[in-house]
C-alpha cells in the first residue's frame, strides 16, 4: 500500500495534559478547548458558527501504535478485545473522533465545548455533523 501523508490543520489547546487523568469520553468531565488553526487552514473555518456541531478528527500522538487488543476501559475484569471494537486511543492508526459543539469562532481559533483531547494534540480535519435539515 502507498504511504499516506496527512498534514495537521491545527492543534488542540486544552487544560488536559496527562493522559492518565483525561476523561475517556466528553461527558465524563472533558473541558472546553480551543482549536488553533494553521494560517493556511484558517480560511476553511470562515463559515462555522457558534452552535454548529462538528466532528474533529485528531491524531492521538501519544498513543501506542503497536496495541491490537485491550481490556475495555482498562478494566481487568473484562475480556480482551480487538481495538477496532473499542474507542481506545491505542491502535495502529490513532485517529481520534470527537463530536463537539462550537461555542466561539475568532480569527484562526475555534472554541468548542467538552473535548477529551490532550493539549497539543494535532487536528487532522473538521467536518460538520450532517442532519436531515442541513446537508453541506
Amino acid at each position: 500500500m502507498p504511504d499516506i501523508v496527512v498534514l495537521p490543520v491545527g492543534v488542540v489547546r486544552s487544560s488536559l495534559t496527562d493522559p492518565r487523568e483525561a476523561p475517556r469520553q466528553p461527558d465524563e468531565g472533558a473541558p472546553a478547548s480551543r482549536i488553533e488553526l494553521t494560517p493556511a487552514a484558517a480560511v476553511a473555518a470562515a463559515d462555522l458558527r457558534p452552535g454548529d456541531r462538528v466532528i474533529v478528527l485528531t491524531w492521538l500522538d501519544r498513543a501506542d501504535r503497536e496495541t491490537l487488543r485491550v481490556r475495555p476501559r482498562d478494566d481487568p475484569d473484562r475480556a480482551e478485545v480487538g481495538v477496532f471494537s473499542t474507542r481506545s486511543s491505542h491502535r495502529p492508526n490513532p485517529i481520534g473522533l470527537h463530536e463537539v459543539t462550537i461555542t466561539e469562532v475568532t480569527a484562526g481559533v475555534i472554541t468548542v465545548g467538552a473535548l477529551e483531547a490532550l493539549d497539543g494534540t494535532p487536528v487532522l480535519d473538521i467536518k460538520p455533523v450532517l442532519t436531515d435539515v442541513a446537508r453541506r
